[in-house]
């Protein structure tokens, strides 16, 4: 039985969801996520995207704008504010360690590794910092993320219309698991890439 405060919530929800300015919604989102929000914007795109399945290409698309904007300020944090700014994102996404890792790898092997990083469940600030504070060129790094995020949002979108409601609730019990997977797997074809 639904309660005054379901009923509400599902107003409010179908009201956002038939707003002409979701998809402006999304773009900020995907911006902020990419820079600043360390809650992974799928969480907004399955559910919109079951409900608006109808514009899975406009939402993926939107979300992929808004994360190559997000990486462009992030790119340009590295080159200009590493010191300042940078260094306050890596603390207060916790990722000192990984950052470290990265620029390692980093160095030796930037674009599969901003290739990896897109699209595995590492934050994905690491590499943009990791990409403006070592001047890596702009372009290489835009081409990479374009990659990288186009498969991860395009991909969901193409889940989320080929297997329906079942995609959410199968990502709320494996998304870690699936994060791991997609990590190891990268890794491994990384370690392929590098090796030969």
């Amino acid at each position: 039985m639904r309660t005054p405060d379901d009923q509400r919530a599902n107003k409010w929800l179908a009201r956002i969801l038939d707003s002409n300015h979701i998809l402006w919604m999304i773009f900020l989102l995907s911006m902020l996520e990419s820079i600043i929000l360390p809650v992974p914007l799928e969480l907004v795109l399955i559910p919109l995207l079951i409900h608006e399945r109808d514009r899975w290409f406009s939402i993926a698309t939107v979300a992929l704008a808004g994360c190559l904007v997000g990486a462009t300020i992030g790119y340009t944090i590295g080159v200009f504010f590493f010191d300042t700014a940078g260094q306050w994102l890596i603390e207060w996404f916790g990722v000192s360690a990984e950052f470290s890792e990265f620029q390692q790898d980093f160095s030796e092997h930037g674009f599969a590794t901003l290739l990896l990083v897109g699209i595995t469940p590492i934050p994905f600030q690491v590499g943009m910092l990791a990409a403006g504070s070592s001047n890596y060129p702009y372009l290489l790094f835009f081409l990479a993320a374009l990659i990288a995020r186009g498969i991860r949002y395009y991909g969901l979108a193409l889940l989320v219309i080929w297997l329906g409601e079942r995609i959410l609730n199968w990502w709320e019990q494996h998304q870690q698991r699936l994060g791991w997977g997609v990590l190891a797997v990268g890794i491994a074809i990384y370690l392929l890439v590098v090796l030969n």
